[in-house]
């Protein structure tokens, strides 16, 4: 993980619950450090806050478009690998509400880092380890067909390369 502050959805209930189980599977390092999640910035579209960033400032700016922002539907697509990396992902469809999302975050002034990737929001099923072929043919061919709601974003501040924390959550209340 990038060093900053990186903003989440967090997932949750059955479908969390299955993800979370796919990932405690193909990397159970993983799975110990965060909980299900589609990335909303940190490395694509947006890169993550500076970690100095205050959080009043970032409360300040979030919580008009959390306030503005209705819970949203999304699909995942299916698993692939991630810009030619050996990270998987189950990507959703950078389009519609997500993106509206996406910028109106990126347009409420506060600071953030470039971006590595174009934006592509996804929930990561394995980040650490090498799967062997047989492993990755098997998480490859994983489908994940129930619809999630975002509901709530969260951002999070890096402790360590491998462990952040939550810093702020806002519920996405509009209508």
């Amino acid at each position: 993980m990038k060093s900053g502050i990186v903003l989440l959805a967090e997932l949750s209930g059955p479908v969390a619950q299955r993800i979370h189980e796919i990932q405690h599977e193909f990397d159970p390092r993983m799975a110990a450090e965060l909980p299900p999640h589609i990335t909303l910035t940190g490395s694509s579209g947006m890169g993550p806050f500076p970690v100095t960033t205050p959080l009043d400032e970032i409360r300040r700016c979030l919580e008009p478009i959390a306030r503005e922002t209705a819970p949203i539907s999304v699909r995942f697509q299916p698993p692939h690998k991630f810009m030619q990396s050996l990270v998987v992902v189950l990507p959703i469809d950078p389009y519609g509400s997500i993106r509206g999302l996406h910028d109106r975050i990126k347009l409420s002034g506060l600071p953030a880092e470039p971006p590595r990737f174009a934006f592509t929001p996804h929930c990561t099923l394995s980040f650490y380890p090498e799967l062997s072929r047989e492993k990755l043919k098997k998480l490859l061919a994983l489908r994940v067909d129930e619809p999630v709601t975002i509901d709530r974003i969260a951002a999070y501040r890096t402790v360590t390369l491998t462990r952040a924390e939550s810093v702020l959550e806002l519920r996405l209340t509009g209508t």
